[in-house]
């Protein structure tokens, strides 16, 4: 059946996704072979896909395609992440939608709806990824919220408080009003805003002096409990042991002194607030002050604000200014940059607060997973991002894991009395039981007496344990998956969430297998658009990425996206690059087409020209498949997609197929026919890690095969050594081919038209390549010959000479003032790049690229005036 003239992307892709699918080559069992494992990064359970998950994921199915190939037992696991503060938002949002407050509920109707809505929405993203190609193990897809994964976050918990790393602590904490829920420090993002530094003066009690402090923050006031300045400044030295008067609430509060304030900023005299700064909290315990919080969860102002209770703390700002203002108290207000921390999920202003929370100590725990990286027994590419990381872990704080919300894995502590410390932990309420009843020493208790902790986990908490929780490895930690698979081959994910994720990740690993879980780090860069804008829906620069596969196919959407990426640098995207892509595969496609449509014989004799090309073809592609080798050894995959990239569409199209496709109507040797199939298959075995689709569709056209001769388990091809001095000869055999292809084009000589072709040939050059030559020259003789040719246009070839004889082909006379003039253009050209070049403040002072740029044109101008003399005096 004949081919269709143009490539159906949709029909091919649906066709062997389903094939693949059908086949279960992408399922993995434990067997004999090495295996190459890769867990992916859960997106969202409710998330969709967006350009960021397309490279992510696109990286990761070039890696395992290509370990498939490469006989690996290779096993990539998907999944989703339960995602707490995002899904828990959405559900809110949605039942306030219908009238019904989160509150209203009990926490078990509030899940059901939770999981009604997960269910709903859940695992779009997943079926999103099957458009790319993802070759994931769907067998294997696993949810954070598994019971399996549950049960494993769980005893992970209970563990690692009884190890003494798990405490439950009153501290400062990161608060998010519109999640109202804690964060932790990682999860907080800073950003510099314009605000305004107000100085407010308050009463100094038993006299007619004031003191001026300077806050950024003047809705605050009601939680002050203490003015401090320092102990050196001696301007404030008289007030040592005095109280001021907080204006609006009137509060008398204590003057402390103490070095923590810098005598420079403001005014050097600090408003104390204990409940609302970390700092300030600090001093606080030191001086044994008032702790008044004056919040809400929802950053409204509680009872504490009096007159302002209810209102939203950014509202109250303005009204307490103007009330401030008519007090006469605010005596001047500056401009200000301040780092204000907003959450990293919900984007809200990060409030400080005062709350019991659960922590995770992180200090020890850290440790191996920062010596693994700086040993190099794990590696991250690129390797700039060590520096950032051992940063980040010699100064780790502890881990806030307690979160205000219902989804999620609820903490498994069980409270049985009123004082601090009436709790137990616990894997079950019927072990909890047991223990209360040990610890209180109260036999009577009954389960009922029991009430476990309503906060739930961090998201983190149940993601760092992912690459051995997706193979049990926590509740059974000698399966035979978990020993198998573990540790798992290579990581792809953003910078972003090297600390989030991976560094956790690596302290787990090392807890409960005490071994490292990957053994290197992919970091991609961020997807931003031309102007450098991180994509984001807000701005409506982010293309939808199900649309992109519609116009250009998915194939030419992953050549897309990997055009520009290098590990860690970002990607600068432009849909022109899909288009580049989606060219490709039609690249692809019309040189099968090309070799399809040829007619075999076994009688005709098989050409030179093929026998050199073919020859030259498979050294050739023995040099490229050693330098993709190195390419993908350092992670350089999108040099790797460039080098195969070139070796098609350059070596194998433009060159290859010229040389060896039979002249119109004629047909092709069966022993040339059968060379170029085998080293299209080898071809078709490189482009499928990036082109998955296209090179199974063709694979399959070229012959008839069974489900275990399928493309997609093939072999990768097998390096040998290859002959350097074949490449360079063709190199410049190739261009003598361009040399008289630009002649022809520049002097309108029909291709139809043989010509001759006389050389002077100083470079020893080979020969073997002359009937190549001959073929895509057109060229009815080549002779070599030691005197320069009369009346013949000429170009050179390093120390070569190449003459075409003119004859009635062109107007000689209007060819030798052609040439005279591009002579005197040039000669003037080259005169003003000498000026320039003789210039040594130029030489000296310019970037040596300039230098060097210019340098360049002087040789090639010098190289194109011997060239176009030479053609003149072959003229006259």
């Amino acid at each position: 059946m004949a081919l269709e003239s143009k490539y159906n992307a949709k029909s091919v892709e649906d066709k062997w996704y389903g094939y693949w699918m059908e086949n279960d080559f992408f399922h993995s069992e434990v067997d004999e072979r090495e295996p190459y494992t890769i867990v992916i990064p859960p997106p969202n359970v409710t998330g969709v896909l967006h350009m960021g998950h397309m490279l992510n994921n696109t990286l990761q199915d070039v890696l395992i395609r290509r370990a498939r190939l490469k006989g690996y037992n290779a096993c990539w696991v998907p999944g989703t992440d339960h995602a707490s503060i995002a899904t828990e938002a959405k559900v809110v949002g949605k039942l306030k939608e219908q009238g019904i407050q989160k509150f209203d509920l009990t926490r078990e109707q509030f899940l059901e709806h939770a999981w009604e809505w997960t269910h709903k929405h859940g695992g779009i993203i997943l079926e999103q990824l099957k458009k790319l190609g993802a070759s994931c193990d769907w067998e294997r897809t696993k949810f954070t919220m598994d019971n399996d994964l549950s049960a494993s976050v769980i005893k992970v918990f209970v563990d690692l408080y009884r190890k003494g790393h798990v405490y439950r602590g009153y501290r400062m904490v990161n608060w998010d009003p519109q999640a109202k829920t804690t964060l932790s420090d990682e999860e907080v993002i800073y950003e510099e805003k314009q605000g305004n530094l107000y100085y407010l003066q308050y009463a100094i009690e038993g006299s007619s002096e004031f003191v001026t402090i300077a806050t950024t923050r003047p809705e605050t006031i009601m939680g002050d409990t203490a003015v401090c300045v320092n102990p050196h400044d001696e301007r404030y030295a008289h007030l040592k042991g005095k109280r001021a008067i907080v204006p609006i609430c009137n509060r008398s509060v204590p003057i402390i002194v103490d070095e923590y304030v810098t005598m420079d900023f403001g005014t050097g005299c600090l408003k104390v607030t204990p409940a609302h700064d970390e700092n300030d909290k600090m001093l606080g315990d030191k001086y044994q002050l008032e702790v008044i919080d004056i919040f809400n969860d929802d950053a409204t102002l509680n009872h504490f604000g009096m007159h302002y209770e209810g209102k939203d703390r950014f509202a109250v700002r303005k009204e307490i200014v103007k009330e401030l203002e008519s007090l006469g108290v605010v005596t001047k207000v500056e401009q200000h940059i301040n780092k204000v921390g907003t959450s990293e999920r919900t984007g809200a202003v990060i409030e400080p607060k005062l709350s019991d929370q659960w922590f995770l100590s992180m200090k020890d725990l850290a440790k191996p997973a920062l010596d693994a990286v700086l040993n190099k027994e794990i590696n991250l590419v690129p390797e700039k991002f060590v520096n950032t990381y051992r940063h980040w872990m010699e100064n780790v704080r502890d881990w806030n894991i307690s979160r205000q919300l219902w989804w999620g894995q609820q903490i498994p502590a069980y409270y049985y009395g009123v004082a601090k410390d009436d709790f137990v932990v616990a894997e079950n309420a019927s072990e909890a039981l047991e223990l209360a009843r040990s610890k209180s020493g109260n036999a009577a208790l009954l389960e009922s007496d029991l009430k476990q902790d309503p906060d739930v986990l961090d998201t983190w908490f149940s993601s760092w344990l992912w690459p051995i929780s997706v193979f049990n490895g926590i509740l059974e930690p000698d399966n035979k998956e978990i020993n198998y698979y573990y540790p798992t081959n290579d990581l792809v994910t953003a910078p972003e969430i090297l600390f989030f994720w991976v560094a956790r990740m690596i302290i787990a690993g090392y807890e409960y297998r005490n071994e490292k879980p990957f053994q290197n780090v992919y970091l991609t860069g961020i997807v931003r658009d031309k102007q450098r804008r991180k994509m984001s829906k807000s701005l409506g620069n982010s293309p939808d990425p199900i649309d992109l596969m519609e116009v250009y196919g998915a194939d030419g959407v992953r050549v897309g996206m990997l055009l520009s990426s290098p590990a860690g640098n970002d990607l600068m995207f432009d849909e022109d690059l899909c288009k580049q892509g989606s060219s490709f595969v039609t690249k692809i496609w019309n040189a099968y087409r090309l070799i399809d449509g040829w007619e075999i014989s076994n009688s005709v004799e098989v050409a030179e020209s093929s026998k050199i090309a073919i020859e030259w073809y498979q050294h050739k592609f023995q040099k490229v498949l050693s330098e993709i080798e190195d390419h993908y050894g350092k992670y350089r995959i999108s040099d790797a997609l460039m080098a195969t990239y070139k070796l098609i569409w350059d070596d194998f199209c433009s060159w290859f197929l010229e040389m060896v496709k039979p002249a119109y109507g004629s047909p092709i040797a069966q022993s040339t026919y059968d060379a170029v199939i085998a080293i299209l298959e080898d071809n078709l075995k490189l482009l499928h890690p990036f082109v998955p689709f296209i090179s199974e569709e063709i694979w399959q056209q070229i012959t008839p095969r069974s489900p275990k001769e399928a493309l997609i388990i093939s072999t990768w091809p097998v390096m040998t050594d290859f002959n350097e001095q074949i490449i360079k000869e063709f190199d410049f055999a190739g261009e003598v081919i361009s040399g008289i292809r630009a002649i022809r084009k520049d002097k309108n000589i029909s291709f139809k038209e043989e010509i001759s072709l006389s050389v002077m040939n100083a470079e020893k050059a080979s020969v073997d390549f002359d009937v190549v030559i001959a073929k895509l020259g057109n060229i009815s003789k080549i002779n070599y010959i030691t005197e320069k040719l009369d009346g013949a246009l000429t170009f050179r070839v390093k120390s070569n000479e190449y003459f075409i004889p003119v004859g009635g082909a062109i107007d000689v006379e209007a060819e030798i003032a052609t040439l005279e003039q591009e002579l005197k253009y040039t000669e003037g050209f080259l005169r003003s790049v000498q000026i320039k070049l003789k210039n040594e403040r130029f030489v000296n002072s310019a970037p040596e690229q300039v230098v060097a740029m210019e340098r360049q044109k002087e040789a090639d101008a010098l190289a194109k005036i011997q060239t176009l003399k030479s053609s003149l005096a072959g003229l006259k």
